[in-house]
Order: structure tokens, then sequence, then C-alpha cells
């Protein structure tokens, strides 16, 4: 049995009735309890349909769940700039980031997770993600895929639970 309660929504009343609740009991509900608030979201909220290449709106989440910190951040950053960016830029944002430096040289290794994760949880076939453009040195996101990206985003930051941290340090 699973039981989650958000302490910074739910009420101790609330609390207690979903342990009740959880063990068969059947609390009473003061006539002056208030209503509890919407469920909390999640990627079942997200659009399960084709945006380009096989990639949807959950899938895309996974993606943005599933990564390091640092490459996500690297690849919010690049989303946010409307999914094309110079690698000049993105480097210069990172070196001296106040939550999430990057050293100029490292910016690359980061991003390897990107394909990494690509190829464990995103649809069979489908070009990269994020492209590199060698010669013109430069990042880039299809189109179709950065709204998508910024819903993904969105759902991230209202639900930091559901997101891969930092490895532990032993």
């Amino acid at each position: 049995m699973r039981l989650t309660i958000d302490t910074e929504t739910d009420t101790y009343e609330q609390a207690l009735a979903a342990v009740q609740a959880a063990f068969g009991m059947r609390p009473v509900t003061p006539v002056d309890w208030p209503e509890a608030p919407d469920p909390r979201p999640g990627p079942q909220d997200l659009a399960d349909d084709d945006l380009a290449d096989g990639w949807s709106e959950r899938m895309l989440f996974q993606v943005v769940a599933t990564l390091m910190p640092g490459a996500r951040a690297v690849l919010r950053r690049i989303t946010d700039l409307g999914g094309t960016a110079s690698y000049e830029d993105v480097q210069q944002h990172f070196a001296h980031h106040p939550t999430n430096p990057i050293p100029l040289s490292r910016i690359g290794g980061t991003l390897t997770s990107v394909k990494a994760v690509q190829r464990r949880v995103g649809p069979d076939g489908a070009g990269p993600l994020l492209q590199r453009d060698e010669r013109a040195r430069r990042y880039r996101i299809d189109d179709a895929l950065v709204a998508g990206l910024l819903r993904a985003f969105a759902l991230a930051d209202a639900r930091p639970d559901l997101l891969r941290g930092e490895p532990a340090d032993d």
C-alpha cells in the first residue's frame, strides 16, 4: 500500500483521515472540513499524441525526468531559447551558472546522456531529440518538439519529486 500526504497542502485532519481510511477505519468528517485540493499534476496529464517522429509530451517528460540535472539544465536552456542555440552561448551560460555550473570543456560530455536517455525511453527509430550541427556549432531541437518540451518542463517545475537527482556521493 502507498499513502501520500502532501505536507504543504493537506491539513492535519486530512492526513489523519487518509491514514484511517488506508487502514479501513471510517473517519468522522468534520462539517467545516475544507475540500481536498485538486490532485497534483503528473505525467498522465500530458498528451500522448504524436508530436513528431513518434514523440509525445509524455515521452518528452520521461526524457526530462530521467536526465541528470546538468543535462536537464542544458536541454532546458536550449528549449527556452526556442530550440536553437550556439555552442558558445550554451557554454558561456553555464560556465559561471549559480546553480548548475558546467566547465566549458564538459558541455559535450554532459549532453551525451540525452542520447543515452533517448535510446531508453524515446520512440524507436526516432531521430535525435537534440541535434548537433558541428559545422555551424549549433544545437537544435525540432520546432514541433519545443512546445512539448516546454510543457514537460512546466510539469517538472511543478513536480520536482518526479525528477532524477544528483548521484549520491559514496
